[in-house]
């Protein structure tokens, strides 16, 4: 493909740049293999940025690439200052920050500092005895009181693990449990001890004397606990209980985040750093963000995408008419114009946003422009998940052995365990399952879609043979395409980035209608999240009104078309 250079709308001076910036995601186990042993490497990503820079994004995201086990798909590092071979080297590293930044666009990376992995030098020397002087660097406890020895029901607190099972695993050696609110293989770093505080801040400055823009921060919210340890009600079939209360957002969270940004940050400019926060509050998230607080620039929140979760995620439930429009209105008048929205409907860890919000089969496109616009067109910074810009679809999971991650494959074996039925369990999974977001990108029709020339360490995606990416660079009305005009439509229009956000009220909870100011400039954008066609009459003030975006030809100016998406303007110059 031809590639016309679009270099970043904003200059680096400008602290605030990630106002009117996009955001890419590159999960690079699955984005493009160079070497043909299947998995994702920095390499191809380096092969692929010509697809990135004619898309117009401002910014890379890059998924974790450090050495680690790979128990977790590297979110569980072992060591944070080496890439791990399967990925590639440091000098890659270099290289793609090199390239980045000759094309205008910049590189933040995934930091996870809530914990570890087992393998890590700090654990290896935490475990060896209780005397080591990095014993304390981990959550290490003795058995409950009446407990003498390893035995269900003597761990520490009864909290259950996001992966299921309890969150402290006995250590022989030292005969004490240690903290790990995911797999056993990640403990937990204990945030309390200054000594661990310095070894992370002095590791991410190396990273940013490195090149590196920016961090995007795994589960930070969970950095503070409750240091007394407290039980959580518990469930009577497994006997654990949800102890989310008493590690998320803990009594020295704000602490922490302030003084990471005094040690790491202070005196660097044009940087972006994010803070993945599950459980975050809008109040929560209104104090993380203010600038006048010197914490982050902006949070990941997760309550639009929990709201088809049942009992769990693997128990899907269908979306309430209007509840994610509702969902996201609430979060661009807290956080108003004081605090900052990061806007996303997909990542590695959620199902595939146009199989999940939206048709993936009679509306295929309709809908995920559709959505696309709703999105983009918000206050706040946007997030591509790869693979969303073409439209890309939930995976194909025939059975239990075409699954690959830990959360799923531990999720079914504890539900079996519980008595729970198969088939419904599988459907969950194939559903909500993190599996769906990390399927190969699909580059072409070619065997196993031009991501691997080897055999791929998770199935492509049937469907490859009619949407992959060769497919839609030179179709006008492609996904991708669209997306290209969503994104210059941000850089172009200041309105976009920093206007007010007033959702209106049009007493139709399948129509998602806004406006954006500022100064004299306007948009209305309008958006008919269903199926069925939607009366629609625009407000009076509208009227003649310049169309600017549109993801189909024009129609009935009273009547929306299914998952039709139209954007209107005045006293643009």
């Amino acid at each position: 493909m031809s590639v016309s250079p679009i270099l970043s709308s904003v200059p680096a001076v400008e602290s605030d740049w990630w106002r009117s910036a996009v955001v890419y995601q590159v999960y690079p186990r699955s984005f493009a293999d160079s070497d043909g042993d299947g998995v994702g490497d920095i390499r191809g990503v380096i092969g692929k940025l010509d697809h990135l820079q004619r898309l117009g994004v401002d910014v890379v995201w890059l998924s974790p690439v450090y050495a680690s086990p790979q128990a977790d798909a590297g979110y569980d590092i072992s060591d944070y200052r080496a890439i791990d071979p399967l990925f590639g080297s440091l000098a890659d590293i270099d290289e793609l920050i090199a390239d980045l930044h000759a094309r205008g666009m910049r590189l933040v990376m995934d930091l996870v500092v809530n914990h570890t992995s087992d393998e890590h030098p700090w654990f290896v020397e935490s475990r060896s005895s209780r005397e080591n002087p990095k014993r304390d660097w981990y959550w290490w406890r003795d058995p409950r009181p009446g407990h003498d020895t390893a035995q269900p029901g003597a761990e520490p607190t009864n909290w259950e693990s996001f992966f299921s099972g309890p969150t402290w695993t006995w250590d022989e050696t030292t005969q004490q449990y240690y903290l790990h609110l995911f797999d056993p293989k990640q403990p937990d770093l204990n945030w309390e001890n200054p000594e661990v505080r310095a070894a992370v801040y002095d590791m991410m400055r190396w990273w940013l004397d490195r090149g590196v823009d920016g961090f995007r921060m795994d589960v930070i919210n969970l950095i503070s606990k409750d240091t007394s340890l407290p039980d959580a009600p518990a469930d009577p079939r497994t006997g654990r209980g949800d102890g989310f209360s008493h590690y998320a957002h803990g009594p020295r969270l704000h602490e922490f985040l302030q003084e990471m940004r005094r040690e790491v940050f202070d005196g660097r400019d044009a940087l972006l750093t994010v803070g993945e926060m599950p459980g975050v509050t809008t109040a929560e998230a209104l104090l993380t963000t203010d600038p006048a607080r010197d914490e982050l620039n902006m949070v990941f929140q997760f309550e639009h995408v929990g709201l088809d979760h049942g009992t769990s995620k693997f128990d899907p439930r269908p979306l309430a008419p209007g509840a994610l429009a509702a969902s996201l209105t609430k979060w661009q008048d807290a956080l108003g114009d004081t605090g900052w929205n990061s806007l996303y409907l997909s990542n590695h860890d959620q199902p595939r946003t146009v199989s999940r919000f939206g048709n993936d089969r009679e509306y295929w496109r309709e809908s995920a422009t559709a959505l696309a616009t709703m999105l983009h067109l918000q206050r706040g910074t946007p997030y591509i998940y790869q693979g969303e810009e073409i439209g890309m679809t939930n995976g194909s999971f025939p059975s239990l052995e075409d699954f690959r991650d830990v959360e799923s494959l531990n999720f079914f074996a504890q539900a079996a365990s519980l008595g729970a039925i198969a088939d419904d369990v599988l459907d969950g999974m194939r559903r909500n399952g993190r599996d769906n977001a990390r399927t190969p990108v699909q580059w072409d029709a070619s065997v196993e879609a031009g991501f691997t020339s080897g055999t791929p360490w998770i199935g492509v995606n049937p469907n490859h043979s009619w949407l992959n990416a060769a497919a839609q660079y030179d179709d006008a009305d492609s996904v991708y395409n669209y997306y290209r005009r969503l994104i210059a439509l941000r850089h172009e229009r200041a309105v976009v980035a920093t206007g007010s956000f007033v959702r209106l009220d049009v007493a139709d909870p399948a129509i998602f209608a806004f406006e954006r100011a500022l100064g004299d400039e306007r948009l209305l954008v309008v958006v008919n999240l269903s199926d069925l066609p939607r009366a629609f009459a625009a407000p009076t003030h509208w009227a003649g009104a310049t169309p600017v975006l549109a993801n189909l030809p024009e129609g009935e100016d009273a009547t929306l078309r299914p998952w039709e998406a139209r954007v209107s303007a005045t006293g643009l110059r």
